[in-house]
């Protein structure tokens, strides 16, 4: 399939996104203030891939062929006071067992006790949406109470009708819940659905108003 250029941003804070830190944990972290929002998936799913094309650069976010390199909890800074999350991928890596239950648990204390954590962008491939693992995230924003929205990304590996298929069978899935939660389609490869994903981070992020200020004003 031939790829197409990534829309332009209406906000130029995701271009200028730049690395920060990692930690291992969540004592480690950046001090807890300020708003972020996490990246979430399942490995392989095209979390970093999402977080590339967000920002407009091809290795913000490292990505690989090999499932589970993302190990630790990596910040980058929009501004002063904004950032993204990319936390560690799960489920399909193969790592030992106390790798995988170390990654469970500095995931979970981070959902529990990050003050500025605003929402979750819970990543899934298309082809294989709502796992046992993408149960379970929910399940933690769910009892926080902690809005999320999810990509069904890699959505160039299927047809148009089969896509939307799937997006309409998650929302079913997913029902009237008690929290907020929200979906779409998503490519990396095609730029479909980047400037969705932006409209949903600029307002858990604060910037929508901002941005509409700026706006031309009709006569």
């Amino acid at each position: 399939m031939q790829q197409t250029s990534t829309p332009k941003s209406r906000n130029p804070a995701y271009a200028r996104a730049a690395f920060l830190t990692s930690a291992p944990d969540l004592r480690r972290c950046p001090p807890d203030e300020g708003l972020e929002v996490a990246f979430a998936g399942r490995s392989n799913a095209g979390k970093s891939s999402a977080i590339n094309a967000l920002t407009r650069r091809r290795a913000l976010a490292r990505t690989s062929k090999t499932p589970g390199r993302t190990q630790l909890i990596n910040f980058f800074t929009l501004d002063e006071t904004r950032r993204l999350v990319d936390l560690p991928g799960y489920g399909y890596a193969k790592v030992p067992e106390s790798v995988r239950r170390h990654w469970q648990q500095a995931m979970q204390g981070y959902f529990e006790r990050r003050g500025s954590l605003r929402g979750l962008v819970l990543v899934m491939d298309v082809r294989h949406p709502l796992t046992d693992f993408d149960e379970q995230m929910l399940a933690w924003c769910r009892h926080r109470g902690m809005a999320v929205h999810i990509l069904l990304t890699k959505a160039d590996k299927l047809k148009r009708g089969a896509a939307k298929n799937t997006l309409l069978g998650v929302r079913q899935a997913l029902g009237g819940g008690d929290f907020a939660v929200s979906v779409q389609l998503f490519s990396a490869t095609t730029g479909t659905g980047v400037a969705e994903l932006e409209a949903v981070l600029d307002g858990w992020l604060g910037y929508t108003e901002a941005l509409a200020g700026d706006e031309p004003k009709a006569e």
